[in-house]
């Protein structure tokens, strides 16, 4: 099929897989402005159809600090059980609706706890949520699975404890861990400790680099942290010239380490200049294990459609492609071997079968 022929229709039903999704990025515009006005939490605007434009708009500053900026107000709705509760259940139903079949999702349980929740009471009650919503999405024959990250912040000093809280939580859906944040300043290299505890206690991880940071922050999560997935990596590109990988490039590939890459975050931070030059498919075509992510569906006012559409739109990717980083997403999924492949030979490639 040409990719001119791809409507968003078929799309929307195509199956999905979502590795790089924040929690705190893909709020409803209006169960913002409901848990808002609940608390007394003053919005830029209390209309969601203006509120959503005005995350869009204040996201596209080229710059990576002022976009985690824009979290502000996602945040202040989520510090109560109420608030976690509807935002994950959401977040679950959005998925389903978009014809996601597999998703990840993480967030900092440390920044959701000036309600007066623990770390721990965080973690249970997002994951409460996420449960009522899959099984709601099941009961309307739109079944998805998703699974936790939790995500250390970087710049701050709890990264361990979140890694803890990861091991402690890995048998209650949590799936894996990150770290996030802002990237120049902080290395990861900086929180060595907690991914060798991480490699210890058999739990994986993925690690924000190469978006606002260079090939060198690659190259720390990759042989100095262990990360078996990297958040963004637009920034290997630094170690291709002229079709020719490098050797970091070349290591990356061969060894199937995964990309999440999210083409509309990383125009909105200035890590990639339009989406028919992103990184994204010059490196599917190199063999590099590139998945297709998100990373924030109201800050990025995207869905997994709108990124394939634009991919097809842009930079004629055909449906075959979407298959591959499908495909991909499931081969480097933090749950095992056989629920991959299940979710791969069951529903993936049935679901293409039917539009190839």
């Amino acid at each position: 099929m040409a990719s001119t022929r791809i409507d968003t229709d078929t799309l929307r039903r195509l199956p999905k897989a979502v590795l790089h999704d924040h929690l705190d990025g893909g709020l409803r515009p209006a169960t913002v402005v409901e848990l808002a006005g609940a608390i007394g939490h003053t919005l830029p605007t209390t209309d969601p159809d203006e509120l959503a434009a005005w995350y869009f708009d204040a996201a596209n500053s080229g710059d990576l600090v002022r976009y985690i900026a824009t979290f502000e107000h996602t945040i202040a709705v989520m510090q109560n059980r109420e608030g976690l509760l509807r935002t994950a259940e959401e977040y679950v139903l959005d998925l389903a609706a978009d014809g996601v079949v597999y998703g990840e999702v993480r967030y900092a349980p440390e920044l959701l706890t000036t309600g007066g929740l623990s770390l721990a009471e965080v973690v249970e009650t997002v994951q409460e949520g996420l449960a009522a919503g899959m099984a709601k999405a099941a009961a309307a024959g739109t079944p998805v699975r998703v699974g936790t990250l939790l995500c250390g912040m970087r710049m701050f000093d709890r990264v361990r404890e979140a890694a803890d809280l990861a091991v402690a939580f890995r048998d209650a859906g949590v799936v894996g861990f990150d770290i996030a944040g802002a990237e120049n300043g902080f290395p990861a290299a900086d929180h060595l400790g907690a991914f060798e505890h991480l490699r210890r206690e058999n739990v994986p991880f993925t690690i924000h680099a190469g978006e606002a940071d260079g090939l060198s922050s690659i190259h720390q999560a990759v042989q100095v942290c262990g990360a078996q997935r990297i958040g963004h990596g637009v920034r290997i590109t630094d170690d291709i010239v002229e079709g020719k990988l490098g050797r970091l490039a070349g290591w990356v590939r061969d060894r199937r380490i995964a990309l999440e890459m999210c083409p509309t975050s990383n125009l909105q931070t200035g890590a990639a200049a339009s989406i028919a030059e992103h990184p994204i498919t010059a490196l599917k075509d190199l063999g590099f294990r590139v998945t297709l992510n998100t990373d924030n569906r109201l800050v990025s006012g995207t869905t997994m459609t709108r990124e394939m559409s634009l991919l097809v739109e842009q930079a004629d990717w055909t449906v075959g492609d979407l298959r591959t980083v499908t495909v991909n997403a499931l081969k480097s999924a933090f749950i095992p071997f056989d629920e991959r492949n299940a979710l791969i030979e069951e529903v993936v490639l049935p679901g293409y079968a039917a539009v190839l």
